[in-house]
């Protein structure tokens, strides 16, 4: 019976708790609707914050945020305006993902001055992807705005305007966008943006020094995918005696999972560069961090480690590990790198064809392409037989077969940028090394 009573009891708290709890988001909702934007821009910064810090269950919480604001700008009355805060809220929010359109609805309506016209004008340009024709007023602008609240987003915006036609001053705008806003969302962007430049501009030192940054403060931001794609591509453009230990440092502030992404990435990318002593290195790293149970890891960082041998001395060894490699163990850029790779080996293995005299018909020209004392069989390269093998080549093929075969390595370049540098690089070596042959023949 106390049992009993007791558990009636806590029943009853823990109802009238929610019931508590449940009044006072009411009452909150219906502030809401006429909380200063000002205020409410600051819920939209800390959530916005905490995505690029790993908060991803935050994402809805950030449409919600946008949609509250949206309403209440569109609703809010001029005289909300007069107070500085509102303004900067207002365009803080158009920079952070809200709706240009408001924004140019607010500057229309604007009789008393509240809105500079320069920012409005060169923001509703910029978010309706006018971006260069705004590089001239907001240079002109930007550093009256320095020490504001809207700075720092002003300064991300100028930065993104100008990359294309001035990367310094972009990297410029964006240190000092970073400075003023450390920890937020817009030094992850900042970071991320300066990285990219300072790459493609061959500025390792700067770079790698970004990098660092990054990794120290935003890996579990939702954009680290894009950092590791600019990381992986400095790191196979600079990586040597000089740069080792700082990459390495980089990396070591990266979790295990991570570490192995980077390095098969890192593997990949120098394969089909042709760097073989890094791809080799990469692939036995990632299969270091890789768990026995771990297949798919594991199978990448032998197929990378493979594809760097074709073609090599090592060739029949490296189809080999290639060919056994189960294809949905790959993805399809992989699969398609797979096929390049045994495409290009293919050709490697073919015999070299002579200089034939024109009277030669087209049958005995077919014989001399491929010579059965000289072509290993499919089943010698496959190790199966089967006639699933890109080796195994059906002995009467037919013309949509053919068609196939000639095509299937132009798609799967354009399919993958990287898979056209890998074909161009390996067709390059396979003539010349037939014309030294036709020399000696």
């Amino acid at each position: 019976m106390t049992k009993a009573l007791r558990f009636l009891f806590l029943g009853a708290c823990a109802s009238a708790a929610w019931l508590a709890t449940l009044s006072s988001v009411r009452a909150a909702g219906e502030q809401d609707e006429n909380l200063p934007p000002y205020k409410m821009i600051r819920s939209l910064q800390l959530v916005q914050d905490g995505i690029v810090h790993g908060d991803l269950s935050a994402a809805d919480m950030q449409q919600f945020m946008l949609g509250a604001i949206d309403k209440r700008l569109m609703a809010a009355d001029r005289s909300v305006f007069a107070d500085p805060r509102n303004v900067d809220a207002a365009l803080i929010y158009a920079m952070s993902g809200g709706n240009p359109k408001t924004l140019a609805y607010l500057a229309r309506r604007d009789i008393d001055g509240n809105f500079d016209n320069r920012i409005t004008d060169s923001l509703g340009q910029y978010l309706n992807g006018k971006g260069g024709l705004v590089v001239e007023t907001l240079s002109k602008t930007i550093d009256e705005y320095k020490n504001a609240p809207i700075g720092p987003y002003l300064f991300l915006v100028y930065g993104n305007a100008v990359s294309q036609q001035d990367p310094r001053k972009a990297v410029k705008a964006y240190d000092w966008a970073r400075l003023v806003a450390p920890g937020t969302n817009i030094e992850e962007a900042a970071l991320r943006r300066s990285l990219m430049l300072s790459t493609r501009a061959g500025k390792i030192d700067e770079a790698l020094r970004y990098s660092l940054s990054y990794t120290r403060r935003f890996m579990t931001s939702p954009y680290a995918g894009q950092f590791a794609d600019i990381f992986v591509e400095l790191a196979v453009a600079s990586y040597g005696d000089r740069t080792r230990e700082r990459i390495e440092e980089i990396l070591s502030f990266m979790d295990r999972p991570r570490q192995r992404e980077v390095f098969l990435r890192l593997a990949r990318n120098a394969a089909i560069a042709g760097l073989k002593p890094l791809t080799k290195l990469a692939s036995e790293r990632a299969a270091a961090l890789s768990a026995p149970a771990d297949t798919e890891p594991n199978a990448l960082a032998s197929f990378y480690s493979n594809l760097v041998d074709v073609p090599t001395t090592g060739i029949l060894d490296a189809v080999k590990d290639i060919e056994s490699i189960p294809d949905a163990e790959l993805s399809a850029r992989d699969r398609s790198l797979k096929e390049a790779a045994q495409t290009v080996a293919r050709e490697v293995l073919r015999a070299p064809v002579p200089k034939v005299e024109a009277s030669i018909d087209s049958s005995a020209q077919a014989q001399a392409d491929t010579p059965s004392s000289q072509t290993l069989s499919p089943e010698v390269l496959s190790g199966s037989g089967s006639n699933d093998s890109p080796f195994a080549a059906p002995a009467v093929p037919t013309a949509s077969q053919t068609a196939q075969a000639e095509a299937g390595p132009s798609v799967a370049a354009d399919a993958d940028p990287a898979l056209a540098t890998f074909l161009t690089s390996g067709k390059n070596k396979l003539g010349e090394i037939d014309a030294l042959l036709r020399e000696d023949m």
